[in-house]
């Protein structure tokens, strides 16, 4: 309806002067949703209108795809970190928008953002009064926001000044807003009555050219102020904004935050080219998230039009230039004022540079993997592979400058400066200019050879550390994240059949509180859960509502479908994050029926644990789990146990090469309970805790691998990835949930077929997948004797054959194997 009388009133007022009809239409609405086609009638696209026909060819106005959400709703509120979160305020007919527009992928937002979650929320008018207080100092700031305030409209204080209100003079009723009433400050003119306008009717901002003029500052405003002077709100668990009337100044997981301060922000500038520029962003913007506390910072697209028009520096922490195109000489111009005035800038395969430095091409190096030694502030030295740009750094004939103490050079005969550290100013500003690809991860499209991926996962850790001293240099926070808060866990039944059975067992071993406890913890069986109800790594509350039950990182049916046992892994105890699996079943494993098999699975762990006093890290998309199964004393198995973390280790390696097309993905085992990719890298392991009872094994199998946790060492999913770019596949990424459901089912397949038929029944398939076959190492350290390795013996130990020919036995509880040096040593306790 509004691009129709749009039309309806240009071709009114312009009449039959086609050049002057076309261009006050692509002029008046620019910046609205509309596109515009030329082309011959026949080709008209379906849903556009006909604005201008001439001959065989027409003029075509449509609804365009996207959606942006500045159009749609107006900012109050914000928190940084990871993920972004925005409050702001829409009508019903919007939010609705919105929400399709998400739904269908088309909803765009500014700065590169990319929305994950739209919930709406209520806020009452405490909550209003209080955002409003700690905006209103703000008012003369934004004031300036406006290039061209007029005496006849509306402050553009008031949009802030007003957050949440229901006046329809806020706005100035823009059809964009769905506010749906007129402006209040200007009447309307004659131009409006041409077009049947009246009070409250959209159509005098589209047609009106002052009204436009007034929506495109708004919004521009809106804009702005959503990144600058918008108060910064405590993060809530419960959606719930009520607690910020009380106190500016909160507790944030541990930190005193300022909700009226400004965020710092970290921008970046990755070219003029709006699409190529947005893929970078969004590539740069992922490692830096990896390396620095997302929850300090904001991280921000700037545009080039945004960085010559915005008062950007006034509050940017760090600006990172990575672009290859030249730099305008005006946007240079506002970098290096930016510098001077005491800012930090990160250069990262840019041709910005300065100083009397020159970025210089040298071809042999372009897009190879090259050994590069960095010098680190206390002038240590990290040695790793990096991705080499083609471009060195070298200063201008007769150039000396006092440089600063981060340096990195290539290990060749000309030492090439791939990374400088220059000061500049008199009041702190500095660069760190980088010609290494450190933005890019070891499995990006310009890593073609495997060796080089090989390569660049093996220092994909150091590649962290440099980036990491690299940020801190320049001022910002790389400590680790803070610990994740523990959650309740939820008891799910992998076959309905089970339900009613396992709940029976619970009536009856469970206290009248509904407790059942062991030496390590607790677990108290409720129907619902609350947010008031405490949680402790002692104390963990199960909810037993399975239609309460709903995860973003755990699919229930998907680990249903991927589960064919008989008795393994029927009963799952599922947690977002618990303090570690591994204790999670230790009330219940000796009473619980065998065929009711007990499986815990976390998303997180918080108290990981590994052989001996290692620790397990376990970031988001690593499978986590931990499996109980019984096995009869005088059995095959239960006759050498310690092949039981063997035949876990090479249920993992069999679920995934097992699956169909997915034979050759890299996948092996290690001797004596780790899974690796090749030889090079690990990405999981086992721990196993067996308690023998009478005449029978109680076995708590903790197993944990890297399924798409990619940084900062190889996942499953990588290795997938090298596969389909070397042999030009389309292989699925795997889940974690599907893949633990594959393993236990393949663990009991090889448990079965071990108690039959004893080792000879499993060996052959063991020794297929090992990375151990003819490797001469040495025992004991690097003065040991040399010896061969054999093989595994009858009670599942390593074997490995001496110089004389004597076979000795290694077992895994006192020795460890260090593949880097080939070396099997006395494990350190």
């Amino acid at each position: 309806m509004l691009i129709t009388l749009c039309y309806l009133y240009l071709w009114a007022r312009w009449g039959r002067r086609p050049a002057a009809l076309v261009r006050a239409t692509v002029q008046r609405l620019r910046a609205s949703r509309c596109s515009f086609t030329f082309c011959g009638a026949a080709a008209r696209p379906r849903d556009a209108r006909v604005c201008l026909s001439r001959g065989g060819r027409v003029f075509c106005v449509g609804e365009s795809q996207i959606v942006k959400w500045s159009d749609c709703c107006l900012p109050l509120a914000y928190r940084p970190g990871d993920p972004y979160q925005l409050i702001a305020e829409a009508s019903v007919d919007d939010f609705s928008k919105l929400g399709v527009a998400f739904l269908e992928d088309r909803l765009q937002m500014a700065d590169g953002l990319v929305p994950q979650k739209i919930v709406s929320v209520h806020l009452q008018d405490c909550t209003l009064k209080a955002l409003e207080d700690q905006t209103s100092d703000q008012q003369a700031q934004t004031l300036q926001l406006n290039p061209k305030p007029s005496t006849e409209s509306k402050p553009e204080s008031d949009v802030m000044a007003c957050v949440g209100r229901e006046d329809p003079k806020v706005l100035g009723a823009e059809p964009t807003l769905g506010k749906g009433g007129a402006s209040g400050s200007e009447p309307a003119g004659d131009r409006d009555r041409e077009v049947g306008s009246v009070e409250h009717c959209p159509l005098h901002l589209s047609s009106c050219h002052e009204c436009l003029e007034l929506e495109n500052s708004t919004i521009e405003s809106v804009k702005f102020a959503s990144a600058e002077n918008i108060p910064d709100l405590p993060y809530d668990h419960s959606g719930s904004l009520e607690d910020v009337a009380g106190d500016t100044r909160l507790e944030r997981e541990g930190r005193r935050v300022n909700v009226t301060g400004k965020a710092p922000n970290i921008l970046f500038y990755v070219g003029s080219a709006p699409q190529e520029s947005l893929g970078r962003f969004q590539e740069i913007r992922s490692i830096l998230v990896d390396c620095v506390d997302a929850d300090n910072y904001t991280l921000y697209h700037l545009s080039r039009e945004s960085a010559l028009r915005d008062p950007w520096s006034d509050n940017c922490l760090l600006l990172v230039v990575a672009t290859r195109e030249a730099i305008p000489e005006d946007l240079a111009q506002k970098f290096m004022a930016y510098l001077s005035q005491g800012g930090k800038v990160l250069g990262l395969c840019s041709s910005f540079t300065f100083a009397g430095f020159q970025v210089v091409r040298k071809s042999v190096l372009e897009e190879t993997v090259q050994n590069l030694v960095f010098s680190k502030a206390d002038q240590t030295q990290v040695k790793l592979s990096v991705l080499s740009s083609g471009f060195i750094y070298e200063e201008g004939p007769g150039e000396r400058h006092s440089l600063g103490k981060l340096q990195g050079h290539l290990e060749n005969e000309d030492k090439d400066r791939l990374i400088v550290q220059v000061p500049f100013g008199e009041h702190g500003g500095e660069a760190v200019l980088c010609q290494a690809h450190l933005e890019l991860p070891p499995s990006s499209a310009a890593v073609q050879a495997p060796e080089d991926f090989d390569l660049l996962k093996s220092s994909n850790i150091r590649r962290y550390e440099v980036l990491r001293e690299i940020l801190t240099t320049l001022g910002l926070n790389c400590d680790i994240k803070q610990v994740p808060a523990l959650t309740p866990l939820y008891l799910l039944p992998a076959a309905e059949e089970i339900w009613d059975p396992l709940r029976r067992w619970l009536g009856k071993h469970a206290d009248p509180e509904g407790v059942i406890k062991s030496s390590k913890l607790s677990l108290k069986f409720l129907s619902s859960y609350t947010s008031e109800m405490e949680i402790t790594p002692s104390a963990l509350p199960v909810v037993t509502d399975v239609q309460a039950f709903s995860s973003e990182n755990f699919n229930l049916d998907i680990y249903r479908q991927n589960l064919q046992t008989k008795r393994l892994g029927k009963v799952i105890l599922f947690a977002e994050v618990a303090p570690t699996t591994m204790n999670l079943l230790d009330g219940l494993m000796f009473e619980i029926p065998q065929e009711m098999g007990l499986i815990a699975i976390a998303v997180r762990q918080t108290q990981g644990k590994g052989r001996g006093a290692n620790a397990w890290l376990s970031p988001l998309g690593c499978a986590l789990s931990t499996l109980l199964i019984s096995i009869p004393l005088r059995s095959q198995l239960g006759q050498r146990i310690p092949f039981v973390q063997h035949l876990m280790s090479l249920a993992v390696v069999e679920a995934v090469r097992s699956i169909p097309e997915y034979q050759d993905i890299n996948l092996r085992v290690k001797w004596p309970n780790d899974i690796y990719y090749s030889d090079l890298m690990k990405l999981g392991g086992v721990l196993v805790n067996s308690t023998l009872l009478g005449e029978t094994f109680y076995i708590l199998i903790g197993c944990g691998f890297n399924v798409s946790n990619s940084n900062p060492t190889i996942c499953i999913n990588d290795l997938i990835t090298e596969y389909n770019k070397q042999h030009r596949a389309e292989l699925k990424p795997l889940r974690t949930d599907g893949l633990i459901a594959r393993t236990v089912t393949v663990l009991e397949k090889l448990i079965d077929t071990f108690q039959d038929k004893g080792p000879n029944g499993v060996l052959p398939l063991y020794y297929k997948y090992w990375v151990h076959s003819g490797q001469r190492v040495r025992l004991g350290g690097l003065e040991g004797p040399e010896v061969w390795i054999v093989g595994l013996d009858d009670s599942g130990f390593l074997q490995v054959e001496e110089n004389d020919g004597k076979v000795v036995t290694v077992h895994p509880d006192g020795n460890s194997f260090d593949m880097l040096r080939n070396l099997i040593l006395p494990k350190q306790q």
